[in-house]
């Protein structure tokens, strides 16, 4: 092994993993797999595939999210009594809509040298393959499973001017892309990657339209991994911040006070009484 690849002993290592194809895991990954003392999964089963393939025998250990919290004081005492950890998720980089972030920050807090070895990432992999933006983009990980949560965030997010990348389960990417396509358009461009890396890797767009006319009749082929990239908002479909204290101070000498807020109300959508106290607030200041 090489000297670069060597694992230090009382560290924790966050190992990214192949979200598909086994040929994506790293040379380094690899040589820390073998070379750790403990390997933390998130799920061992379908950890172990991984771990025979590059022929790992290092024992593994369950860390999900019903028991990180509980376990990871004791794992960080492993490390401070000089055994190397790595932690791994069943697919691509740990913490990222996986569990982790709890033994990553305890180690953190303790002193315990964190090394990240970067690979395989969903997010990125649909993101660079996409053809939107990706100077600024938000990952929002998987949106609320209910309608009325879901439909809820997606309204705060209608007007983010960034690509926007999610995850979503296949049982609910038909109703989610309907939210999506109601709230912000069918024609923002959009593409859903599904099974990435896999056999069946498949890329389907260009807009949200495309999208949902494709999840109502794919049938079987709604299954696997599902990764969905949104266009930000357009410039002219951005609503126009508007300085209400000056707005108010045009309406006041036009109009009685009650009718400048009543305005104002209805051009900001703010509510009206507030509008009303502030309009009062600005009289008495004259």
């Amino acid at each position: 092994m090489s000297d670069d690849f060597a694992v230090v002993p009382g560290r924790l290592y966050v190992v990214a993993t192949p979200i598909g194809h086994l040929g994506d895991l790293s040379p380094r990954a690899a040589a820390v797999l073998r070379g750790v003392d403990l390997i933390c999964a998130e799920d061992k089963r379908t950890s172990q595939r991984l771990l025979a393939h590059i022929g790992s025998k290092v024992p593994m250990r369950a860390l999900h999210d019903h028991n990180e919290r509980e376990q990871a004081e004791a794992l960080i005492d492993q490390m401070l009594a000089g055994q190397a950890l790595a932690l791994i998720s069943d697919a691509g980089t740990p913490l990222v809509s996986d569990p982790g972030f709890r033994l990553v920050r305890a180690a953190r807090e303790r002193g315990v040298e964190v090394v990240p070895v970067p690979g395989p990432s969903a997010v990125l992999a649909a993101l660079a393959a996409a053809g939107l933006p990706t100077d600024r983009f938000v990952f929002e990980g998987f949106l609320p499973a209910k309608s009325g949560a879901r439909r809820a965030a997606l309204n705060a997010l209608a007007a983010e001017p960034r690509t926007l990348v999610f995850f979503e389960a296949p049982h609910r990417i038909v109703a989610a892309v309907a939210d999506f396509a109601d709230l912000f358009g069918p024609d923002r461009p959009a593409w859903l990657a599904r099974e990435l890396t896999k056999r069946f890797e498949q890329f389907v767009g260009a807009t949200l339209g495309d999208v949902l006319a494709w999840s109502q009749t794919a049938g079987d082929q709604l299954r696997g991994e599902m990764v969905l990239v949104v266009g930000g908002c357009p410039d002219a479909q951005r609503p126009v911040e508007v300085d209400v204290q000056q707005l108010l101070q045009q309406l006041l000498p036009l109009m009685p006070t009650k009718q400048a807020a009543r305005v104002a109300a209805e051009l900001t959508g703010q509510p009206r009484n507030a509008l009303y106290q502030q309009a009062l607030t600005l009289k008495s200041s004259e």
